[in-house]
């Protein structure tokens, strides 16, 4: 798959996503080779965040026990990820979607892909440009949601049960997001 195909995968159903559907990898390979590799990266860049500039984002900051958060927060990133595949395999039923559990679990793990590769955005001390970071890549996700629904589903364009859908899919993905930040916020 060229890089132009997964450009194209949160503004469209057509290209990347078939191509994507017709390689799709086994649910071991994606844990693996993504899941895993990905959801690293969060807290590996919140632990060179902290330590290079924390202060300069929020005072108090690098008082906080990140050897703790850390592995932390990858935990409950793959928590999440098994717990959002299910969901929104469950949510597509409901909806009468066809969509198999394991396009469900492949779904799970390409909707976090732009919040996994946001937190490179660490690498800048600048809170505002961490911020717009993190909400171009939640509006990434909300595209990949959809367009991922309607091509794994076998679904046209504009069809009212996949924007019903997704819609629940992104609030519960918003609600497991903001359960992760108040985590690391209390610890």
């Amino acid at each position: 798959m060229d890089i132009n195909h997964i450009l194209q995968l949160p503004f469209t159903r057509e290209g990347g996503w078939q191509q994507l559907r017709r390689e799709r990898p086994s649910l071991n390979a994606l844990i693996l080779r993504v899941v895993l590799p990905l959801s690293l990266l969060p807290p590996v860049m919140l632990h060179y965040a902290i330590h290079h500039h924390g202060n300069a984002l929020l005072p108090g900051l690098s008082e906080r026990p990140w050897a703790l958060i850390a592995p932390t927060l990858f935990s409950a990133e793959l928590i999440t990820f098994l717990i959002m595949g299910w969901l929104i395999h469950g949510v597509a039923g409901a909806h009468r979607l066809r969509l198999s559990l394991r396009d469900a679990y492949f779904l799970a793990a390409m909707v976090p892909l732009p919040l996994w590769l946001s937190s490179l955005t660490l690498f800048v001390p600048d809170l505002w440009f961490i911020v717009s970071g993190v909400l171009l890549a939640l509006m990434l996700s909300c595209g990949l949601v959809y367009h991922g629904l309607q091509a794994l589903a076998e679904r046209e364009e504009d069809d009212i049960m996949v924007m019903s859908a997704t819609y629940t899919v992104i609030a519960f993905g918003l609600m497991a997001w903001g359960v992760l930040l108040a985590l690391v916020w209390a610890l």
